[in-house]
């Protein structure tokens, strides 16, 4: 009996997982325009950072985005990060640019700083958690950023693991935890990664650190003081 298209779309999703080994420094563009052609298929790629490893789909594919969910295990009220390569970028997914966001964004990015700021009603309210805010992020990652590139949009950057277990730093963690549930990973071997990053959440002139990680509260308030 013949396989009808979701049939084996389904059955395509647990195949074992492709895992293809990727320059840190100098990401092969082959290998970046191929796992971009996954992303905009709407499909899930695992990918370094500078911190731990992420599950990358383009943000504004509402399939994608509930594959991301699936993947993880993860409740649908918590926001995906998404990932940028420049402020300009940045801008475009954010309803009113606050002076805090661009101060920070200027002094950190690229790195291990997420902003959490209101989006832009062109940005599905499924990614932001239905909270109409979204976490934002220009990583210092040659293969992030090129994937952006190559795939023209931001792309998550949730971290790649199940919810509630640890982040993984490498393909190899990945595997254990996720194997079939991905077709795809960006193995440059380990991040070294041992901190998240650091998170601020950013409301009009107002900000707090909603999460101390690789980048210290106090240089935080010293950019902003």
């Amino acid at each position: 009996m013949r396989k009808n298209a979701a049939e084996s779309a389904a059955a395509n999703e647990h195949l074992p997982v492709e895992v293809l080994k990727i320059s840190p420094d100098a990401p092969e563009r082959h290998l970046i325009d191929y796992a971009a052609t996954f992303i905009r298929r709407g499909r899930v790629v695992a990918i370094p950072t500078d911190t731990f490893y992420g599950l990358s789909v383009d943000p504004f594919n509402l399939m994608a985005v509930e594959r991301v969910f699936r993947v993880k295990g993860r409740p649908e009220s918590q926001a995906l990060p998404i990932l940028v390569n420049s402020v300009e970028q940045a801008v475009t997914l954010i309803r009113d640019v606050p002076d805090p966001f661009l101060t920070l964004a200027h002094k950190f990015w690229p790195g291990a700083l997420t902003l959490i700021v209101e989006a832009t009603h062109r940005l599905p309210l499924k990614v932001t958690g239905n909270t109409g805010r979204v976490a934002l992020r220009w990583p210092r990652s040659n293969i992030a950023t090129a994937l952006i590139e190559s795939a023209e949009s931001p792309i998550t950057g949730t971290s790649a693991n199940l919810s509630g277990h640890p982040s993984c730093s490498s393909a190899q963690q990945i595997v254990a935890q996720l194997n079939d549930r991905l077709p795809l990973i960006l193995d440059s071997g380990d991040t070294g990664g041992t901190l998240a990053s650091t998170i601020v959440r950013i409301e009009g002139d107002a900000w707090s650190v909603a999460r101390e990680g690789a980048i210290p509260n106090e240089e935080i308030e010293r950019a902003l003081k």
